[in-house]
């Protein structure tokens, strides 16, 4: 019985000491080293992305991910654009042009999928569209396994409010696509995050409080409250449970030494990266920033790099 209670006492001993030093089992399994986000201006935007990437790097010290953002403003998987879009300058951008290069160039182990916003060009609820959207992400979820990707996890679309961005009914359609997905979790297996259904229920209890209230000065596009609930969603999904309290990043980021100059960081590193990603495998979005090449934006992303890890020091 004395050994027994000593064996187990040496192991509580390494496991908390393995905690310690940054060691915890993360959600991603060891030979997991680049996670992509492929979506449209709500993942170009990117907070999201960097709210996870900051929550990973501190919560995990000795995790070596790299966390890629090729989110592209305008763009939809169903291949559908609205007459005049951007004023008639340019239809809307489609993944189908651009995803097969993303794959070869990036050739990530994970990747994340959020569309929906601008899949049903922010009209009232039409089969056809709906069928558009539903081939469109079902193209991709092939596309990207038969790539050699290990897992793909789908997103619901944030949500879409009429009372800032106007469109009559859409906010709707956004309530069917994202059901659709959760179908496929129950009826596919497949790995679907809810970002839809708590960013709705945060909206509504608060408009209650406030009428005022939003999460999208145009309706559409998230401010940090709003990433931040994409990011805690998805964190969730992980099985992050520390975060179901926490209000904002900066709750999520108080146990780590430093961790707002590291989110500050990350936020440089991602800007650089994103830009550089997207200008080198290319696109049809007229407007976007070109970035550096790759060769130097990754110079500049291994500065970065060292000042972070002298911050986990």
């Amino acid at each position: 019985m004395m050994r027994a209670v000593f064996f187990l006492s040496i192991v509580f001993s390494i496991h908390h000491a393995a905690h310690a030093q940054g060691l915890p089992d993360s959600p991603f399994p060891s030979d997991i080293k680049r996670v992509l986000f492929l979506g449209n201006s709500i993942t170009y935007a990117g907070e999201y992305v960097t709210n996870i990437e900051a929550y990973f790097v501190g919560h995990y010290r000795k995790l070596e991910i790299e966390f890629v953002n090729v989110g592209l403003p305008s763009e939809t998987v169903s291949g559908l654009s609205e007459p005049g879009h951007a004023d008639g300058k340019f239809p809307r951008p489609d993944v189908h042009e651009r995803l097969n290069r993303i794959l070869q160039q990036t050739r990530p182990d994970w990747v994340f999928v959020c569309y929906g916003m601008n899949d049903g060009i922010y009209m009232p609820f039409d089969d056809e569209r709906f069928q558009k959207f539903k081939e469109g992400i079902n193209w991709v979820h092939d596309v990207v396994l038969n790539s050699g990707v290990k897992k793909i996890i789908h997103l619901t679309p944030p949500v879409f409010d009429e009372r800032k961005g106007g469109h009559a009914g859409y906010a709707k359609v956004l309530d069917t696509y994202s059901d659709w997905l959760l179908d496929q979790r129950r009826s596919k297996h497949w790995d679907v995050a809810d970002v839809h259904g708590p960013m709705k229920k945060y909206l509504n209890a608060h408009i209650r409080k406030d009428p005022s209230f939003a999460l999208a000065a145009d309706g559409v596009h998230p401010g940090k409250t709003g990433h931040w609930l994409i990011s805690k969603a998805i964190l969730l999904f992980l099985g992050e449970t520390k975060v179901k309290r926490a209000e904002n990043i900066n709750e999520a980021l108080i146990p780590i030494p430093n961790g707002e100059t590291i989110l500050e960081l990350i936020a440089e590193r991602q800007q650089i990266m994103k830009d550089a990603w997207l200008t080198s495998i290319g696109h049809q979005r007229p407007g976007m920033n070109v970035g550096l090449t790759l060769e130097e934006a990754n110079v500049k992303a291994d500065e970065i790099t060292l000042r972070i890890s002298g911050l986990k020091q």
